[in-house]
């Protein structure tokens, strides 16, 4: 049995929730961590139209880009969509997962597909975030250096951004002697005993020192491990908000955004005047991301695009950088895609759909 937990915990390796902004609201919003799922239906958002399209498709788990609930609720009397919706969630056993800016910064998140969508290459954060980390330090009789190794990757060691099982490991003697209330795993009591050790050194995220120590004392064979952990001067960049890549090839601009005006089916792509040079470095952010245009531009890009651009906030592209707005759902949309990749279990007893509504407010005449 498969429950809205364990879709949870799914969602949230991917994309932990230590990773959302401050004022987000990710993870499960609505509903009882316990059930069973029947059925996931995918969308971007959470209205009333896509709960009652869940319903009618057997389906008791939404999970969403966009939390419902941003803000605390002080009443469920139905005077808005959001407590509509979450009225109708409860009153039908349908469980809302909310998987936002946890999932914009993630290196395979939003902002990634959407770049892979347009085939840019050497993809990497744009607003990259430093995360402090510290090395673990251990030494392992030489034929249990690998059992350990690999216990410490389990719990999470060894990552260096889209890199794991990241480890260091050099040969030496280590030295102890036993005392009377001790039970060596080599060597007697009472004499000094030599061991051909490995060096075991591998960097730990913050958010991981408790379960990656744990993990070392379970499966290190001796009886009292020496170990050290240090902390690190030098922040690892592995998550951050949008990101920034280049094509293949050099297109000419109108190309170029004629051509992502079609894969995003957008009515229109607000952009500032065209520069007459090719594009090359691509930089975007997936949602609202004005805020990364100097960013953009210090970086080289040839075009941003992001979302939500306000009208004087056009004119603070002034060097040889193009800005487009194209579209805050647009930019989004493929979110689903990445959703269904993390969710999917080849023999699950329960179906995941796509939502059929197209829930972005905004049209295009």
């Amino acid at each position: 049995m498969t429950t809205v937990r364990d879709i949870a915990k799914k969602l949230e390796a991917f994309a932990p929730l230590r990773y959302q902004e401050s004022y987000d609201n990710s993870g499960l919003l609505v509903g009882d961590a316990n059930a069973e799922v029947k059925g996931i239906l995918i969308s971007i958002d959470c209205t009333e139209d896509v709960l009652k399209e869940a319903k009618e498709k057997g389906c008791n788990m939404l999970v969403c880009h966009h939390p419902l609930i941003f803000r605390g609720l002080k009443r469920l009397t139905g005077s808005n969509y959001v407590q509509r919706c979450a009225m109708y969630a409860i009153k039908n056993d349908i469980a809302i997962y909310a998987c936002h800016t946890n999932l914009d910064k993630m290196p395979t998140g939003v902002s990634f597909k959407l770049a892979e969508k347009i085939g840019l290459k050497n993809i990497e954060p744009l607003a990259g975030e430093e995360e402090t980390v510290y090395k673990l330090v251990t030494f392992v009789p030489s034929e249990y250096t690998e059992t350990v190794a690999q216990t410490l990757f389990d719990a999470g060691a060894g990552t260096i951004g889209a890199y794991d099982e990241c480890s260091y490991r050099s040969s030496g003697n280590g030295t102890f002697k036993a005392g009377n209330d001790c039970n060596p795993f080599c060597g007697e009591i009472g004499k000094r005993h030599t061991e051909p050790e490995e060096r075991l050194e591998v960097i730990v995220k913050s958010a991981d020192k408790g379960k990656v120590i744990k993990a070392l004392l379970s499966s290190h064979p001796y009886e009292t491990p020496a170990f050290d952990l240090f902390e690190t001067h030098i922040g690892y960049t592995y998550a951050g908000l949008g990101c920034i890549g280049e094509l293949e090839a050099e297109e000419d601009e109108l190309e170029f955004l004629k051509r992502v005006k079609a894969l995003i089916g957008i009515g229109c792509i607000r952009h500032t005047p065209l520069k007459g040079k090719k594009i090359k470095k691509v930089a975007l952010c997936g949602g609202a991301g004005h805020e990364f245009l100097g960013l953009a531009e210090l970086k080289g890009a040839d075009i941003y695009m992001t979302s939500d651009i306000k009208y004087h906030e056009f004119f603070d592209a002034e060097n040889n950088t193009v800005l487009a707005d194209i579209g805050h759902f647009e930019s989004e949309q493929f979110t689903k895609e990445l959703f269904f990749d993390v969710i999917y279990e080849k023999n699950s007893k329960f179906v995941i759909q796509y939502s059929e509504i197209k829930t972005n407010p905004i049209k295009y005449l």
